[in-house]
């Protein structure tokens, strides 16, 4: 049997901050082993990249169904000051029922619940069930993310492997366990924008053309409330993350301005479609401008349906909670996902993921264990 909690403390201590490994994928697949899984160690490099250390492990049953999944990543982001930490952050430290440490709650304690509820699972029937249990485990989630999730699901595909349905462990509820499931995400669109004018001096406006101002304006209009939501989605919302001039001198206008601007946008748009009306928007202001757009995922949503009927009620019976069925947040692995199966997430509480003293309560992470344990007795039953 594996031990959730153990697993998750062995995981912690793999330093694993992106892109290194440091072992944590070869921590899980000793684990995995001993419950009777294949593992499949997959090492992705494109170019100018360096080499990402993933797996995909899958445990079949003794007559041929549905395979569910789940996937996660083993990569960490950095500490920050180690100093500002009360505990080694990669010491994996349980105090006052709380495990300390980076990935705790991001999302290492999820990786380990469901290995340790696929080892129940499999234990109890004694290997016969119909269908697979599958693991997807990269370590470029919080990277650049090209060596990772993606190329795994292309292997899988090449390899004629079909998932059927997807778990990603993600922390997704605000507090507490059972808060929260996200049944899609908002797309991510990013735009670098710089606004060309004329140098001259201050004291002789009327001889150059200062793209400030300008750029100013179009900040006011791409502000502007794109829309107002949609029936599982909440409104698009654009921000602008950097103004930059890099002028040293007070009395000179600038022949150049720039900015870059990030949107998290519903289904009522696509990438193309938003920056057609960007492109709108900025032209209602005028003059010479060049944008460049780059969307790191478009939005996506799993309708409600019998995966997310199934974890409603496996964290109904868990906690008494019923969670959200929301879409709110950042980006994460499931927009390769569900390009090839239904995908729900569901993890621990991210409050304090990517903080200092990232934690967890222990308890939560066995009810976690629980809950995926539940899911796998009524899907691969269904």
């Amino acid at each position: 049997m594996v031990d959730p909690v153990k697993l998750a403390q062995d995981l912690i201590r793999r330093p694993s901050v992106t892109p290194k490994d440091e072992g944590a994928i070869g921590v899980l697949e000793a684990a995995l082993k001993t419950a009777g899984f294949t593992n499949h160690r997959l090492a992705f490099a494109a170019p100018g990249t360096a080499e990402i250390q993933n797996l995909y492990a899958v445990r079949k049953g003794d007559r041929p169904g549905k395979n569910i999944c789940f996937a996660g990543h083993t990569d960490v982001v950095p500490v920050g000051r180690v100093e500002n930490w009360s505990v080694d952050p990669f010491a994996a430290e349980i105090q006052n029922g709380k495990l300390y440490g980076r990935g705790a709650s991001d999302m290492k304690s999820a990786i380990a619940a469901f290995a340790a509820a696929a080892a129940r699972f499999t234990a109890k029937r004694n290997g016969k069930f119909a269908g697979a249990i599958s693991l997807l485990i990269t370590g470029d989630e919080e990277g650049p993310a090209v060596n990772g999730t993606k190329p795994v699901l292309d292997w899988l595909q090449s390899k004629g492997e079909k998932l059927d349905a997807c778990i990603v462990g993600e922390p997704t509820n605000p507090t507490k366990l059972g808060e929260m499931a996200k049944i899609g995400r908002r797309g991510s669109f990013t735009g670098r924008l710089v606004v060309h004018g004329i140098q001259g001096h201050t004291a002789y406006p009327h001889l150059a053309d200062n793209p400030i101002h300008r750029l100013g304006q179009m900040i006011a209009v791409l502000t502007q409330p794109l829309d107002n939501g949609s029936d599982h989605f909440p409104a698009t919302t654009l921000q602008f993350a950097t103004v930059d001039v890099g002028n040293p001198a007070n009395n000179v206008i600038p022949a150049e301005a720039k900015a870059v601007f990030n949107a998290r946008f519903n289904d009522l748009y696509t990438a193309a479609s938003l920056e057609t009306e960007i492109r709108r928007r900025l032209d209602t202001v005028g003059g010479r401008y060049d944008l460049t757009c780059e969307c790191s995922g478009e939005s996506f949503l799993t309708p409600p349906g019998d995966l997310s009927r199934l974890l409603v009620e496996a964290v109904e019976a868990e906690t008494g909670l019923t969670p959200e069925l929301s879409t709110t947040g950042g980006t994460s692995d499931a927009r390769f996902i569900k390009n090839y199966c239904p995908v729900i997430e569901f993890g621990l509480a991210g409050a304090t993921m990517h903080k200092v003293d990232e934690h967890v309560p222990v308890a939560d992470i066995e009810a976690l264990s629980r809950i995926y344990e539940r899911v796998l007795d009524c899907y691969l039953d269904a």
